[in-house]
């Protein structure tokens, strides 16, 4: 209800079984214990019309998207792939098992993708074999920012986009998949694809884990005066 109220168009999809683990904050680390493992979603629960999508973001959680779902928008729309959930194996009652990311088809289709520094922790290929000439990697590492990656015919472009500001947290649950929805929305928008567009996710991210509603959501006008107040600190 939350997210209609807010103009978002919401699809329900029945399933059998949803992924369900808890996160649990170590002195070592995150352990996830997991509790149910997901049903696959069908490609065909998605509407029509948001097969014709100019852009489409994909955020599976733990494996409920299958190798389909690379198909289920045309060549032409960019697509952005939150790949911690093709990095994770649950079993119920037992901790969550950190698989490596590998270049399955989601991967391959992915225009963009973005992972947790802690969901990497099983390792990955070289970013050269990782990524093909058009993608990009976001990395998310918390309080301490982001790092968008991406191959130029030279070798890997990196750029390093800290928190704005840096807050004291309250809760970071999905501040990485809200700082990719925000860059993504922000490129959008703007047609940019620069660092402008990270600097709004960035500030996105940054408030939001001040934040333990969804209702409480940062808003466009938070993000705006976030920015205004830090102008004099970014790029050029």
């Amino acid at each position: 209800d939350v997210l209609r109220a807010a103009g978002v168009e919401v699809e329900l999809v029945r399933l059998a079984r949803g992924p369900v683990f808890d996160n649990h904050q170590t002195p070592t680390g995150r352990v996830q214990v997991a509790h149910s493992v997901s049903d696959a979603m069908p490609v065909e629960a998605l509407p029509p019309a948001w097969r014709r999508a100019a852009a489409a973001l994909l955020g599976p959680v733990a494996g409920e998207l299958s190798d389909g779902w690379a198909d289920a928008f045309p060549a032409s729309a960019f697509v952005a792939v939150a790949v911690q959930g093709l990095v994770r194996s649950l079993s119920p009652g037992k901790p969550v098992l950190a698989l490596p990311l590998r270049r399955g088809a989601l991967v391959e289709r992915a225009d963009a993708m973005l992972i947790s520094a802690e969901d990497v922790a099983a390792g990955a290929p070289p970013l050269s074999e990782l990524l093909h000439p058009g993608q990009q990697l976001v990395v998310t590492h918390g309080d301490r920012g982001a790092l968008h990656i991406r191959p130029q015919q030279t070798g890997l472009r990196a750029r390093y986009m800290p928190p704005l500001p840096r807050r004291t947290a309250t809760d970071t649950t999905g501040a990485g998949d809200t700082f990719l929805a925000a860059w993504l929305a922000a490129r959008l928008l703007s047609g940019a694809d620069d660092w402008r567009a990270l600097a709004v996710a960035a500030a996105m991210a940054s408030l939001s884990v001040e934040r333990t509603k969804l209702e409480d959501t940062p808003t466009v006008a938070e993000v705006c005066r976030a920015l205004v107040t830090l102008r004099d600190g970014l790029p050029d």
